[in-house]
């Protein structure tokens, strides 16, 4: 259940550096908010498409990764981090590593990888996949 709250003027608050911006992502087809990580599972493999995923927060509420990208591939699930990385307030997937991609926003990495493949790593094998964000789905 979502509720929306509309302000006529906009009060300006001061912005906490250390705090990722509030994100535009509330009013998408892919964003779940607080859905925890057993739901997310249980969705995702219901819709059971390669592809399908989702956006919530993650389950520690640590602000430099205050989001996870949920994926469906070939009957896994993928918990991708979202970094927020203060200094440049920008996005970052999975763990920092040379020549990553940063983003502005969640709603840029989503349609970022709606048209180039993510690359998926098994934590276990280490072997990797490639799927494009397709599905959008939501609890």
């Amino acid at each position: 259940s979502f509720c929306l709250f509309y302000r006529l003027c906009p009060i300006p608050r001061p912005q906490s550096h250390s705090l990722p911006p509030k994100p535009n992502v509330y009013m998408k087809p892919w964003y779940a908010a607080a859905c925890d990580r057993k739901t997310a599972y249980d969705v995702l493999f219901c819709a059971n498409k390669d592809g399908a995923f989702m956006v919530r927060k993650s389950s520690g509420q640590d602000a430099q990764q205050p989001y996870t990208l949920v994926v469906f591939y070939k009957g896994r699930v993928y918990n991708i981090p979202i970094r927020f990385i203060p200094s440049t307030q920008q996005y970052a997937l999975g763990s920092e590593k040379k020549g990553e991609e940063y983003f502005s926003s969640i709603s840029h990495i989503v349609e970022n990888h709606q048209r180039t493949p993510l690359v998926l790593i098994d934590s276990h094998s280490n072997s990797k996949d490639t799927t494009k964000l397709c599905f959008p789905v939501k609890p």
